[in-house]
């Protein structure tokens, strides 16, 4: 049989249901002789074993946690044993595994988190509660919180090092130890004059304006705060409707800061495309829609359902085939059970450009393709004939239609061959610019008229333009 017992933070806190179990135990095992925990059994006379050395070749703290309960579990199988640890019985990764099983009794002792609070005047404050072994474990450390078992020098560096990029180092938090609690700045708590297993960080909640980093949720009440009546005049009349373009600028803004290459620029470009996504989320929320967190469920849930060869048991060996299982996925997720529905599936609002190559390439994946660059290609002069003749015919509806068949046969060919159509037309687009710009101060530092110029003599230009960009590159 096994009974957990917390002794709590001090002499004083172990409870008379733990002082009948220790008295009563055939094995008492201590988590660790060293602190307030070794003092409360010494006091109380009972001869214990401990745990410090034990299974010291263990590849992490969690190994090292399941071997303990392992051995724990296995002595209480011979006789009625007591494991003991500072603080609560929740408060002990050990114990906890312990507590899993059946018949395990437990008494859970004084917390130590709540102890920490008590002592930094925060007692009953809704706080997120981790310990300091953990906290690298905790991708999303909720706050306010309290990290307890901040008993060393490199651990408190780590607690440093962690609320430093989530709070900022020069807020303050409190510094417990010993029965007293001090303010002191983040980037202070591996400085302390000593640590043990009562110290521990208590991370108070801050005020908007006085916080130095900040989360999503930060910028979904900031958003929520503009909204309200006494809010921002602009922002709290829009809509839906009346802001959605303001999406696919911001993202078109991220792609040119992506392509200059400015880690600063696509910083910023990115927390504006997060703005918008917020934006939308928050006033779907006032419709009764769904809210930020329900967008959040759905994306985290279609990323394991279409990673199951991460998450589930397909297997994908290079990143073809964890594309192949990824489409493969998402077309079962979507109920796309016929070629025509992906092909339709594909966005109206996308660039007509991206738009072909994709509505392309879902439709080639039913065989229903050119067999070969050079067989797209001969559709291209077809088409190109087809556009001539109308032109000369003089029918403008005919001639749209016609020369969207010859753009729709351009990527065509250029998808084949394996070419980003939106991409090259974009970089061809740019590269005029630059020509023509570098032409227009050509002609104008021999001082002449752009305009009074014939077609053959800004032909040469260009030409005399290009052969110099291509000496300079070598393209």
């Amino acid at each position: 049989m096994v009974t957990l017992v917390g002794l709590g933070t001090e002499a004083g806190d172990l409870t008379e249901r733990g002082r009948s179990a220790l008295l009563s135990a055939g094995k008492i095992i201590l988590r660790s002789g060293k602190g307030s925990a070794a003092a409360t059994l010494d006091a109380l006379g009972v001869r214990y074993e401990t745990l410090d050395g034990a299974f010291p070749r263990t590849r992490s703290f969690e190994t090292w946690y399941k071997k303990a309960a392992a051995y724990i579990w296995n002595a209480g199988k011979a006789e009625e044993v007591v494991y003991c640890c500072a603080g609560a019985v929740g408060e002990d990764r050990c114990a906890q595994y312990l507590a899993a099983r059946r018949g395990v009794r437990v008494v859970a002792g004084v917390s130590k988190a709540e102890r920490a609070l008590e002592l930094a005047r925060l007692p009953g404050t809704a706080f997120a509660r981790v310990s300091a072994y953990e906290l690298k474990e905790t991708e999303n450390l909720t706050l306010p919180a309290v990290i307890y078992d901040v008993d060393d020098e490199f651990v408190a560096g780590d607690v440093k090092l962690i609320l430093g990029d989530r709070v900022g180092e020069e807020n303050k938090v409190f510094f417990v130890r010993g029965g007293k609690a001090k303010k002191v700045r983040v980037y202070e708590l591996d400085r302390q004059k000593g640590y043990d297993e009562t110290a521990a960080v208590v991370v108070p909640a801050l005020p908007l304006l006085e916080k130095s980093r900040f989360d999503i949720y930060d910028l979904q009440n900031i958003i929520r705060r503009l909204r309200r009546p006494d809010g921002c005049p602009w922002d709290k009349v829009q809509t839906p409707e009346s802001i959605r373009m303001n999406m696919v600028e911001e993202a078109y803004e991220l792609v040119d800061a992506i392509d200059a290459g400015d880690p600063g620029k696509i910083r910023e470009e990115t927390g504006d495309v997060l703005l918008q996504a917020v934006f939308h989320a928050v006033m779907q929320e006032e419709r009764g829609a769904f809210d930020l967190t329900d967008a959040l469920t759905e994306l985290c849930e279609k990323l394991i359902h279409r990673h199951t060869h991460i998450f589930g048991k397909d297997k994908a060996a290079d990143e073809a085939s964890a594309l192949s299982v990824w489409e493969a996925n998402k077309k079962k997720e979507k109920g796309q059970d016929t070629f025509s529905k992906a092909v339709n599936d594909v966005p109206a609002c996308f660039p007509a450009c991206m738009r072909a190559q994709k509505v392309q390439k879902r439709a080639g994946k039913s065989g229903f393709d050119f067999p070969s660059v050079s067989a797209a290609a001969e559709k291209i002069v077809e088409e190109l004939k087809e556009w001539e003749h109308v032109c000369e015919e003089g029918d403008e509806r005919k001639a749209r239609e016609e020369l969207g068949d010859l753009l729709f046969s351009v990527v065509n060919a250029g998808r084949l061959a394996g070419v980003d159509c939106e991409l090259a037309l974009k970089e061809s687009v740019q590269k005029f610019a630059r020509r023509f710009t570098a032409l227009e101060s050509a002609v104008i530092a021999d001082g002449r008229d752009i305009t009074a110029l014939s077609p053959a003599e800004l032909d040469g230009y260009y030409r005399r333009v290009k052969a110099a960009e291509t000496d300079e590159t070598g393209k």
